[in-house]
């Protein structure tokens, strides 16, 4: 009996690793599925409803322009900031555990999503508030 507990730890350590990868191929893959479902099933009602206006003789509604677009909402322009800030904080986070945990020199590792931050902090102030008031000047343009 005491033969198969130390068999049991390799092989739950294997099953882990595997789960979780098929896990995440199986939703991604679900996710992609229920998208393509969803963006079916919208353009199949606006058919039926510019047959609709045909059959009656009414001018067709226009195709709305979010339909015809390959995101369902447009990027924000303040996405830099946020993704700036989230690995910024992750970096530093990472860093300051492994020096407590090790040394100096694995900590450095932290360093990477660190540079990754920066660089979308520093994009964001350089480009993305051009985006972000040309977006704030199409929102407003659109609402007179």
């Amino acid at each position: 009996m005491e033969d198969k507990v130390p068999l049991m730890i390799p092989v739950l350590g294997l099953m882990i690793p595997i789960i979780a990868i098929i896990m995440g191929i199986g939703l991604s893959m679900l996710a992609i599925y229920l998208s393509y479902r969803k963006r079916k099933e919208i353009f199949a009602l606006y058919h039926q409803e510019r047959m609709a206006a045909i059959e009656k003789g009414t001018e067709c509604p226009p195709w709305p322009e979010r339909l015809l677009a390959e995101e369902a909402t447009p990027p924000s322009p303040r996405r830099h900031l946020l993704k700036g800030l989230v690995w910024l904080f992750i970096g530093l986070a990472a860093t300051v555990a492994v020096y407590a945990t090790f040394d100096l020199s694995h900590a450095l590792f932290g360093l990477i999503p660190i540079g990754i931050g920066l660089a979308h902090l520093i994009y964001y102030f350089v480009e993305g508030k051009r985006e972000a008031e040309a977006a704030d000047q199409a929102a407003s343009a659109s609402r007179t």
